[in-house]
């Protein structure tokens, strides 16, 4: 006689998810604060400081795209969009610095466009014989 086990589903976030997740809340904040540039007194600080969060958060999307790939067991193709991602977020802080809001309003626009069908990608699963660490 044959019995069946039915265990509760657990829906379980990857770091990397976790990585991109962040990436597109920093984004979204910055287009906040840029809103409040033109209403407040301290919008430019926030955008300032939003600036060096969210190129932290691009620099941590990196790294976990990485622990995703090597020792995680995945695929390696989320690495040239996180570094490519860090290349926009290079160019938006340089085109912010130089004061070019004809480039570096649609740049942002783009970046977070990116980011959520980034967030919005199914995750890929693991080559066979590698477990996956991830985070509940």
């Amino acid at each position: 006689m044959a019995t069946e086990t039915t265990t509760a589903h657990h829906h379980r976030f990857s770091f990397l998810q976790i990585a991109i997740a962040l990436q597109t809340l920093t984004i979204f904040v910055q287009a906040v604060s840029a809103g409040l540039l033109f209403t407040t007194t301290y919008g430019e600080v926030l955008h300032d400081v939003g600036a060096r969060v969210m190129y932290g958060a691009s620099m941590l999307y990196v790294l976990a795209a990485v622990l995703a790939w090597k020792p995680g067991g995945g695929s390696p193709r989320p690495i040239g969009y996180a570094a490519g991602f860090l290349a926009l977020a290079s160019a938006q802080v340089a085109v912010g610095i130089a004061h070019l809001p004809s480039v570096h309003l649609p740049l942002g626009v783009l970046m977070f466009g990116l980011s959520v069908l980034a967030l919005a990608r199914p995750p890929r699963p693991p080559r066979p014989g590698h477990q996956v660490r991830s985070i509940r």
